[in-house]
């Protein structure tokens, strides 16, 4: 019986877990073994669960997060600076006509772009925000920093990202 529980409470969040260890790792595979192994981890652990199915998704995601550091560590660093341009592109509006999808398609590399140049740190609490639409305190319980930290954090990252992609498109300030 608690495989169902955790069924019907973890498993709706795997594709949001899959999207954030992908921003962490770099690429797919690595997102998909990380993922594997953070299930793996959340069954072992799962009676430690207080079965709050709002608590769901950050606990997953701290295990992820978690799984990801430890695979980290053991590999050494190098690893992790794999390029997110192997990443597949973002679904394209199909309504839009050719000229406005290349526009949308450029736009989404752009903002890759800029935030592969910005520390992990920031990268990350943008990611979990912006992305994945987690409050600040969840965020603070899963990057395990107090949630001043996620907001300094997250208001540095978006004015680097910012500046990322003014200085990628000068055509942009011009406009503006």
């Amino acid at each position: 019986m608690p495989s169902r529980v955790f069924e019907t409470i973890v498993l709706p969040h795997l594709d949001a877990a899959f999207n954030y260890a992908r921003w962490l790792t770099g690429n797919d595979a690595d997102a998909e073994d990380v993922v594997q192994d953070a299930c793996v981890r959340a069954m072992r652990f799962w009676s430690s669960f207080r079965n709050d199915s709002d608590a769901a998704r950050p606990w997953l995601f701290t295990i992820v997060r978690n799984t990801w550091y430890s695979r980290l560590s053991r590999r050494g660093r190098d690893r992790a600076a794999t390029a997110l341009d192997a990443m597949p592109d973002e679904p394209i509006d199909d309504g839009l006509n050719p000229e406005a999808r290349l526009l949308q398609r450029q736009d989404v590399a752009r903002v890759r772009a800029a935030l592969e140049q910005l520390p992990a740190d920031f990268r990350e609490v943008l990611v979990l925000r912006e992305i994945e639409g987690l409050s600040y305190k969840e965020i603070a319980a899963i990057a395990d920093v107090p949630i001043g930290t996620v907001m300094s954090r997250l208001a540095r990252g978006r004015d680097r990202l910012a500046s990322a992609l003014r200085s990628a498109s000068p055509l942009m300030e011009r406009v503006r």
